[in-house]
């Protein structure tokens, strides 16, 4: 279908479902089949994002690829859309009416240490991975948060602990094994189906259910890490020094910037409670010695609310950024940079700080290193040439769980929106585009979700994947917006 685009692609509509085909259905998995009214059908629909929660007719708890082989097949002949869920980190587009496969049981980790690479299923979460390698003295090219889903993560590129060290996840994947809309499971290698494998590493979320994925591990098992904290009037030289120093530093490090507007709540620790802060987090994979002496310009900034700064073995690697574990609903934006100058990144900081109509967290990734190299082999993980992600998230008190949202609940969703563009907007002169891996909300019912879309990948990678889906799902039976975050697509979050 030359020049198709992924918005062109038909949305199905939900028929009554046949009795009998439900009855095969339930017959033929392994996994529980959930509908509406069903005890655990809550649960199972449910993931990390609570700003939205998919509604389907009927969810698979899919045990194994067989069931999820099946589960494409009953939708098929069905007329139903299809999403899938692991964690639902990313949830940005639910489903209502269709079928959700949910992959949280396929938990399998197999390492092998001589090869150097992990297999894992469709449901496995960071954590694990980190915790099957170090045995062996390696390491997964992981996030910050060890219960974020490890496909999604990979198949949106992944900016992890050690990116500018060894680049993104998806860099390091050998073989993704996925069931297209025709319910063929397929073993998909540079080899044996380069374009689609190009495709799946970096854009790959709507082409298919991935059920098992290889990557390869890191010779990592320990590093120099932690957070140092300034507040006060530290703030301002913390960003402008944090700045200067990302350009002296080598690819051995991996660094942010989180800024925080704390409230004044009794759960939260004295030390953070009512309190604007500045968090330069630091993964190093060199010695303490020369860490010490790497961060030694940082510290020059002045008294530190806190600094936990130390060796620690890979498997504490997720207390450097300290993500919440707890589920709750968030919106959020990015920008991906050529660079920033101290001017911008203090008028961020004036309008999402202390004063700002909504809280905002914002995070500034340092980029670069050998996130920089890979090529077209390494798949269509767009602006590599980024220096910098600037991120910016909040919470959403009281969102609706089914996503339509209370008149409150969407004027606030409106005035988070408002506050993300406009710190965006202080950045417009080095912005080259998005990152799809920090895309959080219902970014497909944006007014400029075409353009959100075309802002994560180039047009060669545009034009390939959306040739890719017509191609594979000219139905659009995974349900997909070309703007959604990655676990909205058909892909495990």
């Amino acid at each position: 279908m030359p020049g198709m685009e992924i918005n062109d692609l038909v949305q199905p509509s939900a028929p009554a479902l046949d009795p009998a085909a439900l009855a095969a259905l339930t017959d033929r998995v392994r996994g529980p089949v959930l509908f509406p009214g069903d005890d655990g059908y809550d649960a199972e629909r449910s993931g990390f994002q609570l700003a939205r929660r998919h509604r389907p007719a009927v969810i698979v708890g899919a045990r194994c690829a067989e069931d999820v082989v099946a589960a494409v097949r009953f939708a098929r002949a069905q007329g139903l859309p299809v999403a899938v869920q692991a964690t639902g980190h990313g949830l940005s587009a639910a489903t209502d009416g269709g079928l959700l496969i949910s992959t949280r049981r396929m938990a399998g980790v197999r390492v092998d240490a001589a090869a150097g690479t992990a297999r894992v299923e469709a449901g496995v979460v960071w954590g694990q991975v980190v915790d099957a390698a170090a045995p062996h003295g390696l390491a997964p090219l992981n996030g910050s948060s060890p219960g974020v889903g490890v496909i999604s993560y990979t198949l949106g590129g992944g900016v992890g602990v050690l990116a500018r060290t060894y680049g993104f996840a998806a860099d390091q994947v050998r073989s993704v094994d996925l069931v297209t809309a025709d319910a063929r499971p397929r073993h998909v290698t540079a080899d044996t189906d380069p374009e689609l494998f190009r495709a799946l590493l970096g854009g790959g979320h709507g082409l298919g259910v991935v059920t098992a994925m290889e990557f390869g591990l890191v010779p990592v098992a320990r590093l120099y890490g932690g957070q140092l904290v300034f507040g006060g009037e530290q703030i301002d030289e913390a960003l402008a020094e944090y700045l200067r120093w990302t350009e002296t530093v080598p690819d051995e490090l991996t660094s942010s910037l989180a800024l925080i507007a704390y409230p004044d709540l009794p759960q939260l620790p004295g030390s953070l409670r009512g309190r604007y802060l500045a968090h330069i987090r630091i993964a190093y994979t060199g010695s303490a010695a020369e860490g010490e002496r790497l961060v030694a310009p940082l510290r020059a900034v002045g008294p530190r609310v806190s600094d936990d700064l130390r060796e620690m073995p890979y498997t504490e690697s997720h207390t450097i950024h300290r993500d919440p574990a707890d589920p709750h609903a968030y919106d959020g934006d990015n920008a991906l940079l050529s660079g920033l100058d101290a001017a911008a990144l203090r008028r961020v900081a004036a309008l999402t700080g202390p004063a700002a109509p909504a809280m905002c967290v914002v995070q500034l990734n340092h980029l670069g290193g050998a996130m920089a190299s890979g090529g077209a082999a390494a798949g269509t993980v767009g602006h590599r040439d980024a220096r910098f992600a600037l991120r910016v998230l909040s919470p959403l008190a009281g969102a609706a769980e089914d996503g339509s949202g209370s008149e409150g609940a969407d004027a606030a969703l409106s005035a988070v929106r408002a506050l993300h563009a406009e710190a965006l907007a202080a950045v417009a002169p080095w912005r080259l585009g998005r990152s799809v891996n920090f895309l959080f909300g219902r970014h497909g019912d944006r007014p400029d979700a075409e353009e959100v879309a075309r802002s994560v990948h180039d047009t060669g990678a545009h034009r390939l994947l959306a040739g890719l889906k017509a191609r594979h799902d000219p139905a659009n039976l995974f349900r997909f917006h070309p703007a959604a975050a990655p676990a909205a697509a058909a892909v495990p979050a």
